[in-house]
Formats: C-alpha cells, structure tokens, sequence
C-alpha cells in the first residue's frame, strides 16, 4: 500500500450565487479516521466529492492538497451513499470493477475473501436487484475495501444495516483500513464517537472539532466514556442545527 498521506481542504463554496459552507480550514491526519457530521445539506458529502476530484454543481473557492504536495489522483477509493452497483453485473463482478475498468487482472481470491467477511460468499453470482438494501450496501462496502487506496472516504456507509451488522462492518473496516487516511461522513453520534481518532461537526460557518474519548478506536460502545460523549456530541448537534 502506498503511504497515507493527511489532507488539508481550506475554502469556501456557494452554488447559484449562495454560500453552502463560509470559508473553513480542514485537515485529515494521515493514517487516522475523521469522523464528520451536521445537519443534512451543510457540505458534509460535497466536501467528500471536493476531495475525491468529483465534479459539483457549484463553485469552491480554495485548496486541497495531500501532505506529500502529490496529486490524490489514484490515491483515493470512495464509498458513496448510493451504493452505484451495475444492475447486470454479479456481486462478484461489481466488486472487482475497479480492476477490470483499469485494464488489471483482478485478485478474484481476494474479492471472494472480502465478500465472504461482509457475509456474501453465498450471494457472490447474484444480481443486485436480488439484494436486499442492507447486503447492497455490504456489497459496496466490499468493493472500496477491494480497491486498497491510502486514502478511503465514506459516506453513511453503514446506514442501512441492522445494529449488529452494522458493528460487525464497523469493525471489518476499521481493521481493514489501518493506516489509511479516512473520512467518514455520518448522521451517528455513536458511530463517531467508536471509529473516530478526530471528530468534526460542520456547520455552515465552521468545521468545530469534537474531542473524542481518551481511548483510541475502535472504542467500547458501553464505556462510560464513550456514552457520555455519544450523549454530549449529540446535544452538541442539536443545538448546532
């Protein structure tokens, strides 16, 4: 894998001459996961497609530049909220697409390995209408994890499964992407209280950065600590909407 580099996104956006999120100063740590959150239509996944290269309808004023000043070109594998499986490909297919759109042989024994972890050994030749809306996700989760970029971003990637699924993906990727720079978009204080070694809520006029618990990730769910400030992030958010 290649080194991991931080990230630093510094700027501004509007669309249609209005301002989604005022001028905000953002860094990933390198090889850490940054956990952001705020109110449904602040910037949280525009500011992941800003970092992904991904053209958005309106205008960023600012920079985005990795640690090492190398372009993230190649460096970054995204999991968006739709999970964007093609319909007349198999699971097995889907996942390995990145490999197959770049010309490369894939590691189909790798791709087996991984939709085993999330569960789906047994759907790998099924189409994704055959899935329900939590193994689409699982299926998506597995092909950002196929791709072993040094930079991952997710966004709600667990939102569709069941609590105890939902921990067990949780810690899959948290194992899977030690080291990584990661940037997980989510709407679940507990969800960013367990994975995240930096968390930020957004809002539209700052990027407020929430101490997380002493202990480092992957967190106890029912620590003290980690259920006071699961409590504490949340009425932090519902006095920031």
């Amino acid at each position: 894998m290649m080194q991991a580099p931080a990230i630093q996104l510094s700027g501004s956006y509007h669309i249609d001459g209005t301002c989604l999120f005022a001028p905000i100063d953002m860094t990933l740590p390198a090889g850490e996961w940054t956990c952001v959150l705020g109110r449904s239509g602040v910037g949280k996944s525009t500011i992941l497609r800003l970092i992904a290269g991904v053209r958005c309808a309106g205008d960023f004023q600012g920079a985005i530049t990795a640690s090492d000043r190398r372009p993230l070109e190649g460096r970054v594998s995204v999991m968006a909220q739709s999970d964007l499986l093609l319909p007349w490909l198999s699971v097995l297919e889907n996942t390995v697409l990145g490999a197959r759109l770049r010309g490369e042989v894939p590691d189909l024994r790798r791709a087996a390995n991984l939709l085993e972890r999330v569960g789906l050994a047994r759907h790998a030749d099924k189409r994704p209408d055959s899935l329900s809306g939590g193994m689409r996700q699982r299926a998506a989760l597995a092909r950002t994890l196929m791709e072993d970029r040094p930079v991952v971003l997710l966004d709600e990637p667990f939102s569709a499964l069941d609590a105890g699924t939902r921990a067990d993906m949780q810690d899959l990727a948290a194992g899977l992407l030690k080291d990584r720079t990661v940037l997980l978009v989510t709407h679940d204080p507990a969800e960013a209280v367990r994975l995240g070694h930096q968390i930020i809520v957004l809002t539209a006029d700052a990027a407020q950065p929430w101490t997380p618990p002493s202990l480092p990730p992957i967190r106890d769910q029912y620590a003290p600590d980690t259920v006071a400030c699961q409590a504490q992030l949340l009425a932090h958010l519902r006095r920031a909407r």
